[in-house]
C-alpha cells in the first residue's frame, strides 16, 4: 500500500471524529461571498451552502455587485447570462459581514490576485474594521484559473491577507481530509481550473463540501468558547 493510500485511510477513518460536533453548529451564521463571472465561483458556492446547511449553519449566499461595464458584458454571452441567471441572489453588503460568525470568500483569480469585484468589496469594510468589527470572524476562501498554474493559491493567500489585517481566524483546509489529495484540494483553499469551454477540469465538490463544513466547525468552536 503506498504513503498515499494510507494516508487516505487514515483520514477516512478519523471522519467521524472530525465531524464530531456539527449538531452543535446550529447557531453558527456563515455568510458565503463570491463572485463569479460565467458560473464557476457560484457553483462552488453553492456547494459550499449545500454543506455548511448540512452541517447545521444559518447560511446567506451572497454576490458582490458588478462593476464591469455593461457594454462589455454585452459582448460576452456566457456572462451576460450568467449575470441574467443570477440576479436575484441578494448583493453582500458591510452589514452581512458584521451578521456572520465565519465567512468564505470564492473569487477567479485576475493576475494572481483577487478579482477587483471582490476587492471593491472588501474596502467597504474600513468601518466595520475600525470599530473591531471583523476581529475574530472564521474565514475561508476558494478560487478558480484558466489554467492549473494560473495563480490560484495566491489569490486564495491574497485574500488571506486582508483577513489577517482584520484579525479573523484562518480556518484553511490543511490536510484534513482525504479530498484534500485530490485534485484541486490543497491546504490553502480548494482551486479548480476551467477549460476553454468553461467547464470545471478537476472535480473539486467534495474538496468544497468539506471545507465548508469544517469553516463551520471552527467558527462553532470560536462561537462556543471550544477549549476553554
Amino acid at each position: 500500500m503506498s504513503l498515499a493510500t494510507r494516508i487516505k485511510s487514515w483520514f477516512a477513518s478519523q471522519q467521524p471524529e472530525q465531524q464530531k460536533g456539527e449538531e452543535e453548529n446550529m447557531s453558527v451564521k456563515l455568510a458565503i461571498v463570491y463572485y463569479s463571472q460565467t458560473g464557476t465561483n457560484y457553483q462552488m458556492a453553492k456547494w459550499a451552502e449545500e454543506a455548511a446547511t448540512e452541517a447545521g449553519a444559518e447560511v446567506k449566499l451572497l454576490r458582490v455587485e458588478e462593476l464591469a461595464p455593461a457594454a462589455v458584458i454585452e459582448g460576452q454571452p456566457a456572462w451576460k447570462q450568467h449575470l441574467e441567471d443570477t440576479k436575484d441572489v441578494p448583493v453582500a453588503k458591510p452589514e452581512d459581514l458584521e451578521w456572520a460568525d465565519a465567512i468564505i470568500f470564492s473569487s477567479p483569480t485576475r493576475f494572481g490576485n483577487v478579482a477587483s469585484q471582490i476587492k471593491q468589496f472588501m474596502d467597504t469594510t474600513g468601518g466595520l474594521w475600525a470599530q473591531g468589527k471583523l476581529a475574530n470572524k472564521v474565514v475561508s476562501a476558494m478560487s478558480s484559473a484558466a489554467n492549473p498554474h494560473g495563480g490560484q493559491e495566491q489569490t486564495i493567500t491574497a485574500i488571506y491577507t486582508t483577513m489577517m489585517h482584520w484579525g479573523a481566524i484562518i480556518a484553511a483546509p490543511g490536510y484534513t481530509d482525504a479530498s484534500l489529495f485530490a485534485a484541486g484540494g490543497n491546504p490553502y483553499g480548494t482551486s479548480v481550473t476551467i477549460d476553454q469551454e468553461g467547464k470545471m477540469v478537476e472535480d473539486v465538490q467534495a474538496a468544497v463540501k468539506h471545507q465548508a463544513k469544517r469553516t463551520v466547525q471552527v467558527g462553532g468552536f470560536v462561537k462556543t468558547g471550544f477549549g476553554q
